[in-house]
């Protein structure tokens, strides 16, 4: 195949992609005037991969390791620590964390869809868009809804940007970029993705070895070739103007003095360690500085990569004293640093999870599903100890700026197993309604798409919880 038939081809696909997932949207809109917000920013800190309640933010009874303990004894595998709040105890190794609880509210009672088999894919899915797969239509990730209505705070810098997921080498990488997207709301409200934080400014930058005369050429022989005649029959009108405004956008960023915000190497050592934990603290770090630079919605994710990182199926309680190392201080630094600069009342800061895990049950009382991970009657081996399976009747959020309440705990859970949501049970779509109306987004506002109304939260029902805020 000549290399310019390839081309055409491969730029056909992609027009034919994009016909196929994303419909045209029209301007009417349903659903009250949005409201005045409270955040004008969200940071959301996503530990991907099913983060235990009961070994992080709700902690139960501690049962340390010894050879031959019951399975059903175990609890919590680290004991309980205090906090900068009387009421408010934490695992053992969030110590940074708990020092800034007295600026946030903790969820203790965030509980997770039914949705048969649980697949990390599926369940991350359903929490970025509030839909449950699959559907007819894309839906667009939280990022990309409140781009769109909330628009940009800086017209240089991208409204929605993603920071620290890998997709090469990754087997769901096309799972994670199916919620990871604008969806039907078009390319320029899809997600500015940056693998490697230490690597951002190379990402705002032409490719190395590329002048700025030859990277131009490039771009206006791309541009012909998606308006060439053939391509023009795949993909409506909107997702066509969309995608080449996503391109305007691109190079806007490249010239602009926003750009250095990308480069972490311009932040003093001093900061830049107290946030180094590896990818995930640096994200942190970014996010911080590109709030600064107006960012409206950043998500810095502790990275899903199937059985890593909070995915335990085993070695739970091992790998459980790594990840908070990574994710301890450069959290607490990041409330920290916002609070300082006078950004944290509005800025909404959002940690959370797909789901919780249990050592015992796989799903939740009365939906239980088959074990995806092997359980001993007795422990024989430090491999075993710790929370292996997934658990959806509860899983911890916390909250920080925003409007939120300080020092503030919304919900209960059982202290004894299985440890579900015995008060205030908060699902995804009120969730999502609580942080909607942060941000001034009323919960039943609609775009319509294939001339049906597509609302924020499912059926626009949703009910923010207005004891979360202050």
């Amino acid at each position: 195949m000549k290399r310019r038939d390839f081309l055409r081809k491969a730029n056909m696909a992609a027009y034919a992609a994009i016909g196929a997932t994303a419909p045209n949207v029209l301007a009417e809109r349903r659903g009250a005037p949005i409201q005045d917000p409270k955040a004008d920013s969200v940071i959301l800190l996503w530990m991907a991969g099913g983060m235990a309640h009961t070994e992080t933010f709700d902690p139960k009874r501690y049962v340390p390791f010894e050879t031959g303990v019951e399975s059903k004894r175990v609890l919590s595998t680290f004991p309980s620590i205090d906090t900068a709040v009387d009421n408010i105890k934490l695992s053992q190794g969030l110590e940074n964390i708990g020092s800034v609880m007295d600026r946030g509210t903790l969820i203790r009672s965030h509980v997770l869809a039914d949705l048969g088999h649980i697949l990390h894919s599926r369940h991350q899915y359903h929490w970025h868009t509030g839909y449950e797969p699959p559907l007819t239509v894309a839906a667009p990730h939280m990022g990309a809804w409140v781009a769109y209505t909330r628009g940009k705070r800086n017209e240089a810098m991208p409204p929605f940007i993603e920071i620290g997921q890998s997709y090469d080498g990754n087997g769901e990488a096309e799972e994670l970029k199916a919620f990871t997207t604008g969806g039907f709301l078009g390319s320029e409200f899809g997600p500015f993705r940056i693998a490697d934080p230490e690597n951002a400014m190379q990402t705002v930058q032409p490719p190395a070895g590329m002048t700025a005369g030859r990277f131009e050429k490039r771009d206006k022989i791309f541009r012909k070739l998606l308006e060439a005649s053939p391509l023009r029959e795949y993909g409506s009108d909107y997702q066509k103007d969309s995608f080449l405004r996503a391109l305007d956008n691109a190079h806007q960023l490249l010239s602009s003095p926003s750009a250095q915000a990308f480069d972490l190497s311009q932040e003093p050592k001093a900061i830049y360690d107290r946030y180094n934990t590896g990818k995930f603290g640096q994200g942190c770090l970014l996010a911080r500085r590109l709030v600064e630079q107006g960012a409206r919605f950043i998500e810095v994710t502790s990275e899903y990569y199937p059985f890593k990182g909070w995915d335990t199926h085993d070695n739970g309680h091992t790998r459980l004293v790594e990840m908070k190392r990574m994710i301890d201080a450069p959290i607490a630094q990041l409330i920290l640093d916002l609070e300082e600069r006078g950004l944290l009342d509005r800025t909404l800061v959002i940690l959370a999870s797909e789901f919780s895990r249990d050592l015992m049950m796989e799903g939740k009382p009365g939906a239980e599903v088959k074990p995806q991970a092997k359980v001993q009657e007795n422990i024989t081996d430090l491999k075993f100890y710790g929370m292996h399976r997934h658990f959806t009747a509860a899983s911890s959020v916390v909250m920080w700026g925003g409007g939120v309440k300080q020092g503030f705990v919304y919900g209960k859970t059982a202290d004894e197993r299985p440890c579900e949501t015995v008060e205030n049970p908060i699902k995804v779509r009120d969730l999502h309604a609580t942080i909607y109306q942060a941000l001034g987004v009323p919960p039943d506002f609609a775009l319509e798409i294939e001339r049906r109304p597509f609302f924020v939260t499912v059926d626009g029902k949703g009910r923010p919880r207005q004891d979360i805020f202050a």
